[in-house]
């Protein structure tokens, strides 16, 4: 799946780049935001938990088994293909369509 190779690569390449954002100590006990590195410790820090919240949403994403909203087809399309393979006559099939545009259930 994609979605696996994305989330492997991401997570080396992340975890490769992590030890020049690592937080240190300032030596009276207190952590410096940023390990002592200025401005680009701090930004590195943001974008080190951005990419951790990224993958989380990624994966809760990519392993729930909600279908995407839009993406199914009508009950008309689904009565199509029956109709198509010939499994039900023309009369068969206009009148089980004429039944779900009246919204009526067997």
């Amino acid at each position: 799946m994609k979605l696996h190779g994305f989330i492997a690569s991401s997570g080396f390449l992340l975890f490769a780049a992590t030890p020049g954002a690592a937080d240190t100590y300032d030596g009276f006990g207190h952590m410096m935001w940023g390990g002592g590195h200025g401005m680009f410790g701090g930004l590195m820090m943001l974008i080190f938990w951005a990419l951790i919240i990224g993958l989380i949403v990624l994966a809760v994403r990519g392993f729930s088994n909600r279908p995407d909203p839009g993406t199914g087809q009508s009950a008309v399309d689904i009565l199509r293909e029956p109709y198509a393979r010939g499994e039900i006559d023309e009369d068969e099939f206009e009148r089980r369509r004429a039944k779900l545009e009246s919204g009526k259930r067997n």
